[in-house]
């Protein structure tokens, strides 16, 4: 820290420094921040007219807080940026195991030294990271990691069994004046729920049934799923009736801010190459996540995260660079034929609610991905306008495309068919913000191609086979 900064208990009250509770230095600070017009939650899309005002006023309120919902709403991430609400430094008395501020020590080793020492106590300076603590809710955590416990090396010794000396904090205690956060916490087990009580209404904490009581300055957030997600356990009823607001978080709303939140995430700007994602793949991806969202074949209690759609749209750029390698290509550009690779990452991130028979969640994720490309497709086309490219097909044509068919081979393919390369470079244009490279312009066109040839498919315009990764278009 500075070090212009009060170094005793004198220079602090010298500087006029006064005793502020860590809730109302959030809140000054969230004053500040809206009337700057800065976001709270910079790095979070889609919750600012729904969630972000929930959270405000919570903190206005100086209440503690529970972010509830499904699995991949950002709850933790929200959590782990409160501490933007944190003051840079703030002073402790130097040596504090649990941060004690001069002028209102709470612990016993605290008060000795300013009893002892006066104006001449060492302070120290303590950063915003260093205030923010977060435990992930097991069921073999114990009230010794929450609150702490007695340590008998101390009370060998010499120490009284019952002298706040012979204490060992837990983690609580050590955030006091800070921000504490408690992760997943219905799967904490009912008696050390129970014994957050105390800490949320009382501000203070007992160890092992002595008299030794801890005033905290504390913020309590909790992050939790709904009580229905799973068996694992609940939030006991006087501990919710303890938190002063929950917050419900939710799945984008929309499909734009869905796709925006997959390109502010997900790992696509490759070292060494150059990537270009056609805007209709990523709105496919993305459909494919709220199509799962609402198909009754998928336990929504359960939800299906954002995650998905992230790691889908990383494994579809994948395979298009697999494709750029192996073909020698100058750019990674992915086609409708990369999504059948998106099974892997969605294994597991979606739960079904039928019997789960081998390769029937295959199935469901394959059925799922045909449906999103159905409904992209259908926003920019009618399947009538391609009426000349379907007769060529009815007249015993066909076409042979695969994942790993080189870009100047596929054109080869389908430059034979009525008004298809019309339509997919009018379409790779509005898909790609520049065309001025001709590789990138021909890798464009490609996907914009394959992605017409899908769409006619799943409108049953065409027949598709597909084996060994080559799809088979025809009647």
């Amino acid at each position: 820290m500075a070090s212009d900064r009060p170094q005793t208990l004198g220079e602090l009250k010298q500087a006029g420094h006064r005793l502020e509770s860590v809730k109302d230095e959030m809140r000054r600070n969230l004053i500040a921040l809206i009337r700057r017009g800065e976001p709270l939650f910079p790095e979070i899309l889609g919750y600012e007219e729904t969630v972000v005002p929930q959270v405000q006023n919570a903190i206005l309120s100086k209440h503690d807080m529970l972010f509830l919902g499904t699995r991949g709403q950002a709850k933790t991430r929200m959590l782990r940026q409160l501490v933007r609400l944190l003051d840079d430094a703030i002073p402790v008395v130097d040596g504090s195991e649990v941060l004690d501020h001069p002028y209102h020590p709470v612990s016993r080793e605290a008060r000795d030294k300013l009893e002892a020492m006066g104006d001449d106590t060492p302070i120290a300076w303590v950063g915003r990271d260093q205030r923010y603590q977060e435990k992930l809710a097991t069921p073999d955590v114990t009230i010794a990691d929450l609150i702490g416990e007695i340590d008998m090396i101390k009370h060998a010794e010499g120490r009284y069994l019952s002298s706040e000396l012979t204490m060992h904090f837990g983690l609580i205690p050590r955030t006091n004046r800070g921000i504490f956060c408690m992760n997943e916490l219905p799967d904490l087990s009912p008696k050390i729920q129970v014994g957050l009580f105390n800490v949320l209404e009382e501000r203070d904490v007992q160890i092992r049934g002595y008299p030794v009581r801890l005033e905290l300055d504390l913020c309590m957030v909790f992050s939790a799923n709904p009580e229905d997600y799973t068996n694992r356990g609940r939030i006991v009823t006087p501990l919710k009736d303890r938190i002063g607001s929950v917050v419900r978080t939710h799945y984008p709303t929309t499909r734009e801010v869905g796709v925006s939140i997959n390109d502010q995430n997900a790992w696509v700007d490759r070292e060494g190459e150059r990537v270009a994602v056609p805007f209709f793949v990523k709105e496919v991806v993305e459909e494919a996540a709220r199509l799962a969202r609402t198909s009754s074949h998928v336990n929504q209690a359960s939800g299906v995260s954002v995650r998905m759609s992230i790691a889908n749209l990383e494994n579809v750029v994948s395979n298009a660079e697999r494709r750029a390698l192996v073909n020698d290509e100058p750019w990674v550009v992915p086609r409708v034929g990369d999504l059948a690779h998106v099974v892997p990452s969605t294994r597991g991130k979606i739960e079904l609610t039928m019997a789960e028979d081998d390769g029937s969640e295959d199935v469901l994720i394959h059925r799922i991905v045909g449906e999103a490309v159905k409904n992209v497709f259908s926003e920019r086309f009618n399947p009538k306008e391609f009426r000349q490219a379907v007769e060529y097909f009815d007249n015993g044509g066909g076409v042979e495309l695969g994942d790993t068919v080189p870009t100047r081979e596929l054109l080869k393919r389908i430059e034979k068919i009525p008004g298809l390369l019309k339509k997919a470079e009018d379409l790779a244009r509005d898909s790609l913000p520049s065309l001025s490279d001709p590789d990138l312009h021909h890798a464009a066109m490609a996907s914009a191609a394959e992605f017409i040839l899908e769409g006619l498919h799943v409108h049953n315009r065409l027949n598709k086979n597909v084996k060994a990764g080559v799809s088979s278009y025809e009647r």
